[in-house]
């Protein structure tokens, strides 16, 4: 018997609605602090792909694992099936693919820019008008599947090479890199003697003077972290966010976990770096699901670190996909796409509304006050 149109989309939107549940799952297992510690080190060895993909990852490759599917706990490059045979490397028989979310891109014209309800959906193989402006935009999601290199096998996979520290080293350029990008952000970077100068921190960010000071009495590797974390306040937070103060407890954990993907990014030791335990943190938005927040907290993390890193000339670890391999383009206008669609079911920390089928990530929080301290 045929299988109708309907019945098809019908098993997709269930696999999709599967992998949410398994997503959420996931999250909830982010209990303490190292929990969450580790999700982010894990994302920044993967930070080629979103937050919630990473998790998703980690997860079925532990679940695979534990079944002797693959033989190391944790998956080194992952890619998708074409893309390993593109590096003379085959999917090995019955390894399962690792189910994640893919983003769909439509393109959009329109002749005034400037207003947000002028641009237009462009057909397949549309043209724009002479006077438009084309932009491309993510309209949906759809399921993809990616195996990790341990489930392949064929030509060799080259390794870049990675840093290597000695206790207390800072990674070379770092310090630099990350100084240059607190100027570009307009503050002045300051070393003072010791904590007592900024009231017992290792690290303090002054919005009202726009001055970043950190202590100069610690080992290389304490004072790039603590510089980090800084950047990060500056990147995310700031005196003018209009719910700061309510949320402030969220902008330490940001900050931090910033400079602990950036830390791991550069092969750092990253044990070091204290969260508190998300319970305590994410159900302090009121109103919104902890889950929620995890989620989208989780990405604004991965964003922000990610801007930083890429502006650094400085020797990092792999992001997960394997070297030599360029991330295919999302499809545009496929037709088995879940749709982007209205913005009035949507809460301000974001996440997957079940009422119109829609994933998305727009926290609008920032966490305020004059100062920020680490």
């Amino acid at each position: 018997m045929a299988t109708s149109g309907k019945d098809v989309r019908a098993a997709r939107e269930a696999k999709l609605d599967a992998l949410h549940e398994r997503l959420t799952g996931a999250v909830e297992q982010l209990v303490s602090g190292e929990d969450w510690a580790r999700a982010v080190e894990f994302a920044a060895r993967f930070r080629a792909r979103s937050f919630a993909n990473t998790i998703l990852i980690f997860t079925q490759h532990q679940e695979a694992h534990e079944l002797g599917l693959v033989p190391d706990p944790v998956p080194s490059h992952v890619a998708g099936y074409r893309q390993w045979q593109q590096l003379g490397r085959q999917v090995s028989k019955g390894q399962p693919g690792y189910q994640i979310l893919a983003p769909v891109t439509g393109r959009f014209a329109s002749a005034t820019p400037q207003d947000a309800e002028s641009w237009r959906r462009l057909g397949k193989g549309e043209k724009p008008r002479a006077d438009e402006t084309v932009r491309t935009k993510m309209v949906g999601v759809r399921l993809a599947y990616v195996w990790d290199a341990s489930q392949t096998t064929g030509d060799p996979i080259p390794e870049p090479p990675a840093p290597q520290l000695l206790e207390g080293q800072a990674p070379a350029g770092l310090w630099q890199g990350l100084a240059i990008q607190v100027a570009k952000a307009g503050f002045e970077l300051r070393l003072v003697a010791d904590a007592s100068e900024i009231f017992g921190a290792n690290g303090l960010t002054d919005y009202a003077n726009h001055v970043v000071s950190v202590r100069s009495d610690m080992d290389p590797a304490a004072q790039v972290k603590t510089l980090a974390h800084e950047l990060g306040h500056v990147l995310l937070h700031g005196p003018d966010a209009s719910e700061a103060r309510q949320h402030r407890g969220i902008g330490e954990v940001e900050a931090e976990s910033v400079a602990l993907m950036v830390g791991a990014a550069h092969g750092m030791d990253t044990s070091g770096y204290t969260v508190p335990y998300v319970s305590t943190w994410a159900a302090r938005v009121e109103g919104q699901d902890p889950v929620e927040v995890v989620k989208v907290t989780g990405e604004r993390v991965r964003k922000t670190a990610l801007g930083i890193l890429e502006q650094l000339d400085t020797l990092q670890v792999g992001n997960g996909t394997p070297p030599g391999l360029e991330r295919d383009t999302p499809l545009a206008n496929p037709r088995h796409v879940r749709p982007l669609l209205r913005r009035r079911c949507l809460s301000r920390w974001g996440g997957w509304c079940r009422s119109v089928r829609r994933w998305r990530y727009e926290p609008e929080y920032l966490p305020s006050g004059q100062f920020s301290r680490s």
